[in-house]
């Protein structure tokens, strides 16, 4: 189903659609072809199924939101448990001079590295965030425009209609 593989993607197929629609519309009879006879139903009925995906979208951006906290929190935990593992072994060695040292190496060695992971996850995780939202973003607003424009030539066939234009 088109909306499961990438936030927007239901919404962008109905802005589709309804593109669809008006270029496949016939002009009416004694018109040019920028005045076209589209069924209205069919037209608010898509409307109406991209107003009910606005909530879908919105709950997908705030869902990869919670799994990119959930993944720095599980990094941070994943971080402190190595940090906490290799200073329990730092201790349980603390007999030698350089055994110590070398632990302590190690450890600071692998809190770099869990920090480093820890950083790399966070800035993909808000990368990958910022790439839904712009594309979420650009979705509404050429949804925008699209539903601007058909209002705009609805309003000027009515006018047309009402001042004897058929």
């Amino acid at each position: 189903m088109p909306g499961d593989n990438f936030p927007g993607e239901r919404i962008e197929s109905l802005v589709d659609e309804l593109e669809g629609i008006i270029e496949e519309a016939k002009p009416p009879f004694g018109k040019n072809a920028q005045f076209k006879v589209i069924e209205t139903d069919v037209f608010f009925n898509i409307l109406d199924e991209i107003r009910m995906s606005y909530p879908e979208e919105w709950q997908k951006s705030r869902r990869i939101l919670k799994e990119r906290d959930e993944l720095i929190a599980s990094a941070t935990a994943q971080a402190d448990s190595i940090i906490a593992d290799a200073q329990q072994q730092a201790l349980t060695i603390a007999g030698e001079q350089e055994i110590v040292r070398l632990a302590q190496q190690q450890a600071d060695d692998i809190r770099d590295r869990a920090q480093q992971y820890e950083r790399e996850t966070r800035y993909a995780a808000e990368d990958y965030a910022e790439q839904v939202f712009t594309h979420l973003e650009e979705n509404l607003k050429s949804l925008t425009s699209t539903v601007a424009r058909c209002r705009q030539q609805l309003n000027e066939s009515s006018n047309n209609a009402q001042n004897g234009g058929w």
